[in-house]
């Protein structure tokens, strides 16, 4: 009863002294507090929109309309006025596919495909690597270019790929264009992954939105089991290591013992995980309730044996982009072993500059297209036993390879980076100074320990706790659903905290 009666005086607290500015503050763009799926103003807003959602299911059209203006409206809250760049770039591509559609004149169907490529990269590129290329510019040549004050679009990256893998199979004649604009722009702008994803293909998207929606008991179970879990995965597990521990240790190392680096840097790997496929739960939930279906994005990717698992494992609709649309495109493995090693290396390393406009997002992107290249080298070479032991050794060496890599990912420059790797390399075994240290940070290290421990839980256990959670009755599944935001509000020490992955 505790629970529910922290929740009750919560809401007293909260509503007693409510203003009018305070409900204007719901409605207008603030930088500082974009509109986050584990807020609280994000669940009151969806409970509306479900509510109204859920009479509109009977006529398409207003469907189609009154999913489309919360979208953009739910943009706006994430980025304010670039929610008008979300259009240009709908209306734009749509026209393109059309025309691309009805041109039966190669030379104009590969002219239409070049323009939206230029356009949608060129705009990608103005806000996301003006001043990366300024810099670099005035590193190389000795010049004083000053940076432009550029604000990157929330997710702009995200759309940008769903948009271009739209005009490319209409192309490639894979797909027909959309009946209409709406329709399109409703696919571009679906509110439960337009920001981080996962990256919807218009070839699996676009087809369930002229079907029938009916949503079934077990779906709507799934929903919400994937919508409970991703909360407690990012708002709980990842927000707290995060501010009471990993961000200390990365923002001075040197303030911090070795072993300190050592399970902030395993604690980052548990973080961005648990960030990033949190939010993709909670994405793939909320589009399940409203009756769409939407790819996983993750299946335990700590559980690889090798990097070309993990990529099959991790952020699964980015890694299967670059294979169907870039590596593919630039010969994938069709030209000899040696044009192969190149073309995962060069996707890998394009892959990491998509990441962020960094040298260290290449560096990373880097290592990982050399350890894939050098993997299917020694792979067609050398074939080890398969066994328990051989395997878990492999699952080791993978996932400290990735620990490895997230250093450049999450450090804020390269020397910070190789100053944790050096503070980690002087650890010693003292496990008295390593007992009064895991005592001082008994929360973090119980959240790390729980965080990695659900991650190898066997898919049977899994499969228990849905049975489980399925079968509760639906006041059950309601009380649950308030303990867990409870959880989440008495776990936040300031306030909700943005995805990992918004940066991007």
């Amino acid at each position: 009863m505790i629970p529910l009666f922290n929740i009750n005086r919560w809401v007293v607290e909260n509503f007693r002294h409510l203003t009018w500015e305070q409900v204007q503050s719901w409605f207008v763009f603030d930088s500082q507090k974009p509109l986050l799926f584990n807020s609280a103003l994000f669940l009151g807003l969806f409970l509306v929109f479900y509510f109204f959602y859920i009479l509109t299911q009977k006529t398409h059209r207003l469907r189609i309309a009154y999913v489309v203006a919360f979208s953009l409206f739910f943009y706006y809250k994430s980025s304010g006025i670039f929610f008008l760049l979300i259009i240009f770039s709908s209306i734009l591509d749509y026209v393109i596919a059309k025309l691309i559609y009805d041109e039966k004149s190669n030379f104009y169907r590969k002219f239409y495909l070049i323009v939206s490529l230029l356009v949608n990269l060129v705009l990608l590129g103005y806000f996301k690597y003006t001043n990366f290329f300024i810099d670099n510019t005035n590193l190389i040549f000795d010049r004083n270019f000053e940076l432009q004050e550029i604000i990157l679009p929330v997710g702009i990256s995200f759309y940008t790929f769903q948009t271009l893998s739209y005009t490319i199979d209409v192309y490639r004649k894979q797909l027909e264009p959309t009946k209409s604009f709406i329709d399109f722009l409703f696919f571009v702008s679906f509110f439960p992954q337009l920001v981080a994803g996962p990256i919807v293909r218009a070839s699996d998207f676009i087809p369930q939105i002229y079907k029938r929606l009916n949503l079934t008991k077990e779906e709507f179970n799934a929903a919400l089991f994937l919508i409970v879990g991703g909360l407690l995965k990012k708002a709980v597990i990842s927000d707290y290591i995060s501010i009471n521990f990993v961000d200390r240790v990365f923002d001075a190392p040197s303030s911090y013992t070795s072993f300190e680096n050592l399970m902030a840097s395993y604690g980052y790997a548990i973080q961005i995980y648990c960030d990033f496929s949190g939010y993709s739960d909670m994405a793939i939930g909320l589009a399940l309730l409203m009756g769409f279906w939407l790819p996983p994005n993750f299946r335990t990717p700590y559980q690889s044996a090798s990097i070309t698992e993990f990529w099959r494992r991790w952020h699964i609709s980015l890694s299967t982009w670059l294979r169907d649309y870039l590596y593919i495109s630039l010969g994938g493995n069709r030209n000899g072993k040696f044009r192969t090693y190149i073309n995962l290396f060069l996707t890998m390393l394009l892959g990491g500059l998509w990441h962020g406009a960094s040298w260290k997002f290449v560096f990373w992107g880097t290592l990982h297209g050399l350890a894939l290249a050098f993997e299917r080298f020694f792979g067609n070479l050398i074939k080890l036993p398969k066994n328990h032991l051989i395997k878990t050794l492999q699952i080791l060496l993978t996932f400290h390879f990735v620990a490895f890599c997230w250093l450049f990912f999450r450090a804020k420059d390269f020397q910070t980076a190789f100053l944790i790797i050096d503070n980690i390399g002087k650890l010693t075994f003292n496990p008295n100074q390593w007992l009064i240290i895991a005592q001082g940070y008994q929360n973090v290290f119980l959240l790390l320990l729980i965080g990695f421990v659900w991650h190898f839980l066997p898919n049977s256990v899994i499969k228990l706790l849905q049975k489980s959670f399925y079968t509760t009755p639906l006041f059950g599944k309601a009380i649950l659903l308030a303990f867990v935001y409870w959880i989440v509000y008495a776990t936040a020490s300031a306030g909700p905290q943005p995805f990992i992955y918004f940066q991007f």
